[in-house]
C-alpha cells in the first residue's frame, strides 16, 4: 500500500476545519494528527510519510471536530500546566489561559513549605491536580458541587496519584456555604477559583454551547453570582499574605476588583490579561 505525506493531509485537515469555522484550524489538525500517531506535535515533521489507514484516522477525528466536537473530547484529555487531565461528557474542558492562573499561584508558593492550597470549583481537577504535581509537599483541597465533575476530578486524582503525584483532599461541597472548610479558615496560602462566570445572555461558541455542563459555564447576577461567593471564601480561608486568584469574564474587568478590593482584608487587586490580552483573571493578597 503506498504511502501518503502526512503533510497533505494536514492540509486537507486544516482546509476543512477552517471551512467549518473552527478557531484554530491548523493547530487543531496538527494536535490531531499528533495523537493518531502518538507523537509530539512538534515531531510531526519527523514523520514525512504515513500509511492510508493513518490518513483515514486523522479524516474521521477531523470530521467530527468540523461538527465542533471539542478536540479535548476526541483527544480524552486536557493540558494544564505540566500536566494532562482526563476529559469529557459532563465536566468542563480546561482553557489554555487558565494556565495563567496556575503561574500565578504557584508564584505565590514559591518559598513556603507545605503549602496549603484550596481549589474552589474544581471540575476535572485539573488545578488542584497541576499544583499537587508541582508543589509534592503541599496540602490540596479541592471541592465542586456537581456529582458528575466530581466523578471526572476523582478519576483524575487517582490516575496522578497513580503516577507518583502527592493525593489532593476531594470534596463535594457548595461554596455558597459559609461554613465549608471551616477549619481551615486564616491557615490556607492560596485560594484558586475558575467558577461558572459568563453571563446568561451571552453566546458562546458550539463546542461550549453543545459540550461544557451549562452549569459549569454560566451563572447568575450577569455571571458574578459564583464569584461573589468565592471572595467571600477567598477572604474567610486565607492566612496573611496569601494569595486569592479567580478568573472571571472579559467584562469582569474592573466590576471584580472592585468586589475583592471591597473585602478590606484583601489587599494588593490586580487584574490580569488572558493570552489575547483581553482582562481574564484577578489576584489578590490577604493583609
Amino acid at each position: 500500500m503506498k504511502r501518503q505525506p502526512l503533510r497533505l493531509a494536514i492540509i486537507e485537515a486544516t482546509r476543512i476545519l477552517e471551512r467549518a469555522g473552527v478557531a484554530s484550524p491548523r493547530t487543531d489538525a496538527e494536535l490531531i494528527a499528533s495523537h493518531v500517531l502518538g507523537v509530539e506535535r512538534s515531531r510531526l515533521p519527523l514523520v514525512p510519510l504515513v500509511d492510508q489507514p493513518v490518513v483515514e484516522a486523522i479524516g474521521q477525528l477531523v470530521h467530527q471536530r468540523a461538527k465542533r466536537v471539542p478536540l479535548q473530547h476526541l483527544t480524552g484529555w486536557a493540558p494544564m500546566g505540566r500536566i494532562t487531565v482526563d476529559v469529557g461528557a459532563g465536566v468542563f474542558v480546561p482553557r489554555p489561559e487558565t494556565e495563567l492562573l496556575l503561574e500565578w499561584g504557584l508564584s505565590v508558593i514559591e518559598g513556603r513549605e507545605y503549602p496549603v492550597v484550596v481549589d474552589l470549583c474544581t471540575g476535572s481537577g485539573a488545578l488542584a491536580l497541576a499544583v499537587a504535581h508541582e508543589r509534592p509537599d503541599a496540602v490540596v483541597y479541592a471541592v465542586d458541587i456537581d456529582p458528575q465533575a466530581l466523578a471526572w476530578a476523582r478519576h483524575n486524582a487517582e490516575a496522578r496519584a497513580a503516577a507518583g503525584d502527592t493525593a489532593i483532599r476531594l470534596y463535594s461541597g457548595d461554596i455558597a456555604d459559609g461554613s465549608m472548610f471551616a477549619e481551615l479558615d486564616g491557615l490556607v496560602d492560596l485560594v484558586l477559583c475558575n467558577p461558572p462566570y459568563v453571563p446568561p445572555s451571552t453566546e458562546v461558541p458550539p463546542e461550549v454551547a453543545d459540550f461544557d455542563p451549562p452549569q459549569a459555564v454560566f451563572a447568575q447576577e450577569g455571571g458574578l453570582e459564583v464569584i461573589r461567593y468565592a471572595v467571600a471564601a477567598g477572604a474567610r480561608l486565607l492566612k496573611p499574605t496569601g494569595g486569592l486568584a479567580i478568573e472571571h469574564d472579559d467584562t469582569h474587568g474592573t466590576v471584580v476588583p472592585e468586589l475583592i478590593a471591597a473585602r478590606r482584608v484583601l489587599t494588593d487587586v490586580r487584574c490580569h490579561p488572558d493570552l489575547t490580552g483581553r482582562p481574564r483573571f484577578t489576584t489578590a493578597r490577604r493583609g
